[in-house]
C-alpha cells in the first residue's frame, strides 16, 4: 500500500490503554502515548489508485505504524 498525497479528515479513534493492541505496540515499537487514528486518503495498491478510509497507530517520536485500508470510497 502506498499513500498518494496527504491524509484528510483525521480523527482519533482510541488513546492509550483504550487501544486493544496497546501492549503489543509498546513491546514491538516502544513508546507510551499511542493513539489509533483514521482518515481519508488516495491510496495505490497493485497499480490501482482510489480513495479509501485508512486506519493506523501513531506515537510521538515513532510515527505512523500498521497502516491499513478499511473501506474503499
Amino acid at each position: 500500500m502506498k499513500l498518494v498525497g496527504t491524509i484528510e479528515s483525521v480523527e482519533t479513534i482510541a488513546k492509550g490503554r483504550g487501544i486493544r493492541e496497546y501492549a503489543q505496540l509498546v513491546t514491538r515499537f516502544g513508546g507510551k502515548n499511542w493513539v489509533k487514528r483514521k482518515g481519508v486518503a488516495l491510496v495505490e495498491i497493485e497499480g490501482q489508485t482510489g480513495r479509501a478510509e485508512v486506519h493506523w497507530y501513531e506515537c510521538h517520536g515513532i510515527g505512523k505504524v500498521k497502516m491499513k485500508v478499511k473501506h474503499w470510497l
